[in-house]
């Protein structure tokens, strides 16, 4: 039976990114996916970059800052590898609020200097401009796909791992409904699926969010994304707009409902009256995957060769590039550049 270095379970922007950077260190890499690669909860991301606010729960700001200041050299090495481009935005973000706390960059606009940066925004409360980016999540997950396989990364689609297989205690690969592949190093990168994977509990839930997309109005209409209590929204350079989303703990339930998706749409529009006179492309729900504390589980399990890489809530596309380093360097031995103890999978572990 063929084996490889390191088996991959989920082939959402975490696994792939994994993937890519244990190609670069010369592992050998399959990634075994349930459905189609990259079309869960990185399909559905909105894709803003927000490298630490005042909502950045403390042990995660440092890594969402180094994180964030990846992105550049992370998305120039997926396009140069893919061909294809991923639209990162580096515009900003206006953050309508009534005071930004922790956001040492985040600058004071007055109605005057917004009115210059968005003419099209409607608001009359305080509004902070802040260095953030944006990303295409679909775009990016493409780029990383293909960059994958340009790496020579093995990947088998539409075969639900069943079972992690264990051998003179320690991982020997995995199970699904048609075969077994073999590997000593196995990673969990299920996402909300990630709970479902025997023996090792790791406590993933999904957490649902609606989100739509308008077009029909000028492409520049907005340059930088914007975020308010009640929505956000994030321009494409494509000229669609995104709104959204909603955070909900209604288990795998990915179902859009029409009242909310109009809310979100009226909402966009009170912010931008402009929106008026577009349409809603798109409506769709992901499910994010969520744990216990809200903070990701990256590092090694109980069970020699076993890893897990999951639970990033809203942030799987910002922590991508700085996961992807961790758990390669776990992976292989190594100590991490920054302190993963805080994200154990055996913290909850009694």
């Amino acid at each position: 039976m063929k084996s490889w270095d390191v088996i991959i379970v989920g082939a959402g922007i975490i696994g792939l990114s994994l993937s890519f950077e244990l190609r670069k260190r010369g592992a050998s890499v399959l990634i075994v996916e349930r459905g189609e690669p990259a079309r869960e909860s990185s399909h559905a991301a909105a894709g803003m970059l927000v490298g630490a606010s005042a909502e950045t729960l403390p042990p995660l700001r440092s890594l969402a800052a180094a994180s964030a200041a990846m992105y550049p050299e992370f998305v120039h090495e997926l396009q140069d590898e893919s061909g294809l481009k991923c639209d990162l935005r580096q515009h900003g973000t206006i953050h309508v609020a009534d005071n930004i706390e922790d956001m040492g960059d985040a600058e004071p606009l007055d109605h005057a200097a917004l009115l210059e940066l968005e003419p099209a925004l409607k608001i009359n409360r305080p509004a902070f401009l802040i260095k953030e980016s944006s990303v295409d999540p679909r775009a990016l997950c493409a780029a990383a796909l293909k960059a994958a396989f340009h790496r020579g990364v093995t990947v088998t689609s539409g075969n639900e791992v069943q079972e992690l297989l264990v051998s003179d205690g320690r991982v020997s690969g995995v199970r699904t409904q048609s075969t077994t592949y073999a590997s000593h190093t196995v990673v969990n990168c299920a996402g909300c699926w990630a709970a479902q994977l025997p023996p090792f509990k790791i406590p993933t839930r999904p957490i649902k969010g609606q989100m739509l997309s308008l077009v029909g109005h000028s492409k520049d209409l907005l340059r930088h994304a914007v975020r308010a209590s009640q929505i956000y929204l994030v321009p494409r350079s494509d000229g669609r707009m995104l709104a959204g989303a909603t955070v909900e703990d209604v288990g795998y339930d990915k179902h859009t409902v029409p009242e909310t998706i109009q809310h979100m749409h009226r909402a966009a529009i009170d912010l931008v009256p402009a929106l008026s006179h577009s349409r809603i492309l798109e409506d769709w729900a992901g499910l994010r995957p969520g744990t216990p504390d809200r903070l990701p589980i990256l590092g090694p399990t109980s069970i020699p060769g076993y890893f897990a890489a999951t639970g990033h809530l809203r942030d799987g596309i910002l922590l991508a590039p700085i996961s992807a380093k961790i758990m390669a360097a776990v992976i292989s031995g190594q100590a991490p550049e920054y302190d993963i103890s805080a994200f154990s999978p055996m913290r909850f572990q009694l």
